[in-house]
C-alpha cells in the first residue's frame, strides 16, 4: 500500500491527514476585529441565500476579514447617511433644545430609514 503523506496541498488549499482521511487544514486569522452587527447580517445572508460564496470565504480563510471590512463600512455610511439627512430635513442641535420629543422621532426616523440603505446597498447583495 502507498504511504500517505501527512500534509498535502491541492486546488489552493492545505489538507492534513486524519487517519485515513485528509480534511482541510482551517485556520483563524490573526486579527481580532470585532464582526459587528453588520457583520454578523451579512454572514447570516451568505450563509442562507448564497452558501458557495459563504463556504469559499470560510475555507479561504478570509470570511472573518471581509465581515470585519463590511461592518466598518456599513457603520462609516450608516454615520453618514444619518448626518446627511439630518442637515437635510432641519434636524439641528437647536431643534433639541426647543422640542426634545420632535428631535427624537425625527432622529429615530432618520436612522431607520438609513439602516434600510445600508442593508439593500451592503448587506443584502
Amino acid at each position: 500500500m502507498k504511504e500517505l503523506k501527512p500534509r498535502i496541498h491541492e486546488n489552493g488549499m492545505d489538507y492534513v491527514l486524519v487517519g485515513d482521511y485528509y480534511v482541510p487544514d482551517l485556520k483563524l486569522p490573526e486579527e481580532r476585529r470585532p464582526i459587528g452587527h453588520w457583520g454578523r447580517l451579512h454572514q447570516s445572508y451568505l450563509k442562507q441565500f448564497r452558501p458557495m460564496v459563504y463556504s469559499d470565504l470560510l475555507l479561504s480563510g478570509k470570511l472573518h476579514t471581509v465581515l470585519a471590512d463590511l461592518n466598518e463600512q456599513a457603520a462609516d455610511r450608516l454615520h453618514l447617511i444619518i448626518r446627511q439627512m439630518a442637515e437635510a430635513e432641519g434636524v439641528t442641535e437647536a431643534m433639541k433644545a426647543e422640542n426634545q420629543i420632535l428631535w427624537v422621532q425625527s432622529m429615530n426616523s432618520i436612522r431607520s430609514r438609513a439602516e434600510e440603505i445600508i442593508k439593500a446597498e451592503l448587506i443584502y447583495c
